[in-house]
């Protein structure tokens, strides 16, 4: 396994310690801290896998592929525990994973046809503006931030993550629609 892989699968490994400690307490700095310490690691062996991935020759279609998933449980995980809160509209949330589902899908179509479908500029964009976002919100969860302000704050970068997510959907649907045409 490369050690880009290996990362990725550190991530999805993270991915559940992430949540235990963003549910246990919000109230409690420490678990707030500790969620935040775990998200902001994981994103960053999102960025360090692609990195090596593509500066080492490691690209993998293991990579290809489980790269985005673990990207998606990761920020899934995040904005379930963020709408649990109230931090996060339900439509929001439904908006992005609907999305995941429909390029899921296309991945599945074109992996087929024996096509592998790497993540595009735009889905690393709203990869990263998510993952931006969410460390924010974690961050607006502190007691010291006042509530109100707060969930504004958090509510504003959710559909902003929103926006970007449906035009990263569209950008997928767009560039692959002639494989969904030719599904058999």
């Amino acid at each position: 396994m490369t050690t880009a892989n290996k990362l990725t699968v550190l991530r999805i490994i993270m991915v559940p310690f992430f949540m235990l400690f963003l549910m246990l307490d919000i109230k409690n700095p420490v678990y707030v801290t500790l969620a935040l310490v775990l998200f902001v690691a994981a994103s960053v062996t999102d960025a360090l896998d692609g990195y090596i991935a593509r500066n080492f020759n490691q690209i993998t279609n293991f990579g290809k592929f489980m790269d985005p998933l673990a990207d998606k449980m990761l920020t899934t995980a995040a904005f379930l525990g963020l709408m649990s809160f109230g931090r996060a509209s339900a439509w929001a949330v439904m908006i992005i994973m609907t999305r995941e589902f429909i390029v899921a899908g296309i991945r599945l179509v074109a992996a087929g046809e024996g096509k592998v479908i790497a993540a595009s500029v735009w889905g690393k964009i709203k990869t990263i503006f998510q993952m931006v976002a969410i460390i924010a919100a974690i961050i607006l969860l502190y007691p010291f931030c006042p509530e109100p302000t707060a969930a504004l704050i958090t509510n504003i970068l959710v559909w902003l993550s929103v926006a970007i997510t449906v035009i990263s959907g569209a950008d997928y649907v767009i560039k692959n629609k002639d494989l969904l045409k030719d599904a058999k």
